[in-house]
């Protein structure tokens, strides 16, 4: 085994056989967090994001924060109740695209998914960059770098999950769970201190709000009900990554659907509790929270906040005062919500590879990211992905508060075609259906789904109205980007299947065979060239040298003669001492003359064992087999000449074959070597 075969096993584990594909399978504890990650963890930022809003009309705007929790929680509650239809109806992991493009056309299929690749490069790229920004606060010395920051936090995700799936949800299965205990345990405690008349307030409470210069005066009717629009836009950031279970279907274990829709259930339960447990301990704890970049609209007594004035996340300012007597408990919080940040982006990291795979099977994406890894994940999506994520984190250097203007367009796009399709796809069953019950079950169903449009319909249209200027339209043009892309892989892939589609004149033999070997020394690897392509029984065979020094070519000529070759040899002259040119137009001549026959070249290579030794031979041929290529009715066949350093090579393979790894015995593969058998 060679220094990269060790290293990659040391950073992805031993390979894995197709047939254990499900050993890689998860159980509903493990997948809640995998799967829900950036879901709950949008309980970090989501809060925050409608105080910022509100704070442009002032504090006393903030009455409104509860009810805006609410009305994001019952749509929550309307898209969990509709994709657990999602599930059960289309469980082969498809989601909205399958739905879309099932019940609505390859278009809106098109639309649903470059709306979801958008999707998860932004959850990625938000998630890091939130979770860098965190870091940068804890540590000084990251302060200016949480760009860079935030790469190697994407490289580390990706090294992670091209171990696998069910170890990469293992590892984060615990900081996700600590962060819902956190989060709950503080609001169940900040309840309790509600209840006892003793809740304290957080540090914020004392500070002023200056409405923004657009919301100063009193506010007219048109103006309130745009600023509570802003509001809940920014709040609906919550319902991202619902959709990553009805991608990731596949990855449950049996039964695939029942556990998928249970999971979406907990999720649903467990991030609708967290967000609006959250806003109104907030608003009860006197919260006064602002754009970090409008710091200077919050005053104290009168007077201007230091220029050094740290304005605390939401979360952090709620367990600075629920847990004022404990201080663990405050660490607790913030180290786990700092955490989740982070791993919030490995949703995105399981729903896209699945996603691209399905798209590589429709034709819609390069063919490469429906390969399996060493360890049976979709490794090639896995790096797409990565690659996409980091170069939106250095481009808006890891801020999250641009970012995040660019969310929410993207997953209320696919929520709204994957609805309009459900209710299609429950109308066609119903035109069949006779039995009853199961109608009654299916009109239940088409009505959820209606309520589900119904509601993300609206989000989706205040979504556009208040976020378009403030960087929705790059979400908008990113996905007609996409969308083009997708459509001109397909329409790629169609013209080719065109063209490769088999027909009778296939089957022609061809009136004459042409064949001609390189001959560049009369040495083992030509004779080995010209001996086989002797067997071949060519009409026609010749030895074809490119002469570029008369000296060589005569030495050349002298020792054919000498061995009596049976084989004529042709030279090329070549006064600009071109090698790979004369060949080509010398075929093409042959070619040209015989339309319907073929030329043969055989070209002699080299076999080496060390990579360096390949920089050193085998130049020449590597263009030539190029140009030849993209000539037509010429067939190129490599002959290769096994070196002896092309012996290491072998001996590296064996070696690596014969080594038993763990688990070998038990699932049979030492005993079928019989040069391998284990003493008894």
């Amino acid at each position: 085994m060679g220094v990269g075969d060790v290293s990659k096993r040391i950073l992805l584990g031993r390979k894995l056989r197709s047939s254990q594909l499900g050993e890689t399978l998860l159980p509903k504890r493990i997948a809640l967090p995998v799967f829900a990650s950036d879901a709950l963890s949008s309980v970090a930022y989501a809060p925050d994001e409608v105080f910022i809003m509100l704070s442009l009309a002032g504090a006393s705007a903030y009455v409104w924060s509860w009810k805006i929790a609410i009305a994001v929680a019952l749509v929550m509650a309307a898209v969990i109740a509709s994709y657990r239809q999602t599930v059960h109806a289309y469980p082969s992991g498809g989601g909205d695209y399958e739905v879309a493009t099932v019940n609505l056309g390859r278009r809106a299929g098109a639309t649903v998914a470059s709306a979801l690749i958008v999707d998860y490069v932004l959850t990625v790229a938000v998630s890091i960059s939130s979770g860098s920004q965190y870091a940068a606060a804890a540590i000084p010395v990251l302060q200016h770098h949480e760009a860079t920051v935030g790469a190697v936090l994407v490289v580390v995700l990706t090294a992670l999950n091209l171990r696998g799936i069910r170890e990469s949800g293992t590892l984060f299965a615990i900081p996700t769970y600590a962060f819902m205990v956190a989060i709950l345990g503080m609001c169940a405690f900040g309840f309790l201190q509600m209840a006892a008349g003793n809740l304290p307030d957080v540090e914020s409470a004392d500070l002023v709000i200056k409405p923004d210069s657009e919301y100063d005066g009193a506010l007219t009717t048109i103006g309130l009900l745009f600023l509570l629009a802003r509001a809940f836009s920014s709040g609906c950031a919550a319902l991202t990554g619902v959709e990553a279970i009805s991608n990731g279907v596949p990855a449950f274990r049996r039964p695939k659907s029942q556990n998928a829709a249970t999971t979406l259930l907990l999720l649903g339960m467990i991030a609708v509790s967290m967000m609006v447990s959250v806003i109104i301990l907030a608003r009860q704890m006197g919260l006064r929270y602002v754009d970090p970049h409008d710091l200077d609209r919050l005053t104290r007594n009168g007077e201007a906040l230091p220029g050094d004035y740290d304005q605390h996340a939401v979360i952090a300012q709620i367990a600075r005062a629920v847990f004022h007597d404990f201080q663990p408990g405050f660490y607790l919080v913030v180290s786990v919500t700092g955490v989740i940040l982070v791993l919030a982006a490995n949703t995105a990291f399981n729903g896209f590879p699945v996603l691209g795979s399905i798209l590589a099977r429709d034709g819609f994406a390069p063919r490469a990211l429906d390969s399996r890894g060493d360890r049976l994940a979709y490794s090639n999506g896995i790096l797409f992905l990565a690659a996409l994520a980091i170069v939106l984190i250095i481009a808006f250097d890891a801020e999250t508060t641009r970012l995040i203007q660019l969310y929410i367009v993207g997953v209320f796009v696919s929520f709204n075609l994957s609805q309009l399709g459900m209710i299609r796809h429950w109308t066609r069953k119903l035109v069949t259906e006779r039995d009853p019950a199961a109608r009654r079950k299916m009109v239940r169903s088409r009505v959820i789904n209606a309520v589900g449009l119904t509601f993300t319909a609206v989000v989706l249209v205040v979504v556009l109205i208040t976020k378009f200027l403030a960087g929705a339209w790059i979400t908008i043009l990113a996905m007609i980007f996409f969308y083009v892309i997708m459509n001109g892989i397909k329409s790629h892939y169609d013209n080719v299947n065109r063209e490769l589609a088999a027909d009778e004149n296939d089957k022609a033999l061809p009136t004459r065979v042409h064949a001609i070997v390189l001959v560049s020394k009369l040495h083992k690897p030509t004779l080995r060239a010209l001996a086989f392509a002797k067997a071949s029984r060519p009409n026609v065979l010749e030895g074809v040298y490119v002469s570029t020094d008369d000296a060589a070519t005569n030495k050349l000529l002298e020792e054919w003669d000498e061995r009596r070759m049976d084989v004529p040899l042709k030279v090329l002259h070549s006064p600009y001492r071109e090698l790979v040119r004369p060949i080509v137009e010398y075929a093409t001549e042959i070619r040209r003359a015989n339309p319907r026959g073929v030329v043969a070249v055989y070209i002699p290579e080299y076999v080496v064992g060390r990579w360096w030794e390949q920089l050193l031979h085998n130049q020449t041929a590597l263009r030539l087999k190029g140009r030849l290529l993209f000539t037509p009715g010429v067939m190129v066949t490599s002959v290769p000449y096994q070196l002896r350093s092309s012996q290491i090579a072998r001996d590296r393979e064996e070696r690596d074959d014969a080594r038993v790894r763990p688990g070998d015995l038990r699932r049979g593969r030492v005993a079928e070597r019989d040069d391998r058998q284990i003493p008894r």
